[in-house]
Order: C-alpha cells, then structure tokens, then sequence
C-alpha cells in the first residue's frame, strides 16, 4: 500500500505548550481517497519533539507494511534521514559530532522502531507557504498546543 503523511509540529514558546498533527492519506485501488487526521497537545515540550512525534505517530498508526512518502517542514527530520545524520548517531552511541548526546534521542529510538516495517522516503517542503496538507498539519498542531487535553512530555527533560 501506498501511503502519502505530512507532518508538523508546534510549541508556544520552546519550550511551552506544544502539539503535533498529521495527515494521512492513501488511494484504494477503486481511486477512493482516504485521509486520517491525527494530533495532541503536551503541557511542556519543545518545537522539534513535536515534529518528531508527528511522524511517529503518524507511522505507528499504519496496521501493516507500507510505501510511504512523508512530506515535513522540518530540516530537522528530514535531513536525518537524508544526510545519514542518524547513521552517524548510531556508530557513535547516540552522540553527535562534537561527541555530545544526541537531543531527542528516546524520540529517534522511537521513530526508528515506527518506521521499521516500511518503505519511508522523507521530504522536506516549506512551511507556511500555501502546501495544502502542510497548512492543515499547522492548524492540527497549534490547535492541539493550544487545547485543554495537554498531555505529559515524559520524555522532555527541559
């Protein structure tokens, strides 16, 4: 199956209240587009774990193996792909090339076990520039940093 997501993050303030959202979509084989809207809101956080958990939870959401084209306005993610940043984090035991921890990285371990079973091709698209889904990725994300359901950043050390 082949499935399009495209992700954001949010944070009022960095850190503050934060929120991720994401959009999924996938055409079955009659042409039927299908879309799914995920997001949630954290008390705490900072801008780049909520772009992390957008596309974790975007792709823990996927039930079996699939192609997935992943569209994000974060250098951050994408070019941790792209750039091999991630290959380097794990030769090196989560350090980064001035041999410090890596940020994030319960966040990368995570996002490595989602996107395990599938085919991911990351691409970076600019943010606030009239995308369609990334727009509605925004609104998903800042509306979630803005609700009343914030969860616990476990994770988020700041």
């Amino acid at each position: 199956m082949n499935v399009t997501i495209f992700t954001d993050g949010a944070s009022r303030g960095n850190p503050g209240p934060g929120g991720y959202g994401a959009v999924l979509q996938f055409v079955d084989s009659t042409g039927h587009l299908h879309q799914k809207e995920l997001s949630q809101g954290y008390r705490c956080t900072t801008n780049n774990r909520m772009e992390l958990l957008g596309v974790i939870v975007a792709l823990e959401a996927l039930k079996r193996p699939c192609k997935v084209t992943l569209y994000s306005d974060s250098q951050y993610v994408v070019n941790a792909f792209n750039k091999n940043w991630i290959a380097g984090w794990l030769k090196r035991g989560w350090k980064n090339a001035q041999k410090e921890p890596v940020k994030n990285s319960d966040l990368w371990k995570r996002l490595l076990k989602a996107k395990e079973p599938h085919d991911v091709t990351f691409n970076w698209v600019k943010g606030h520039a009239g995308h369609p889904e990334n727009e509605r990725c925004d609104q998903l994300a800042t509306a979630a940093a803005d609700g009343g359901d914030l969860l616990v950043d476990e994770g988020f050390a700041g």
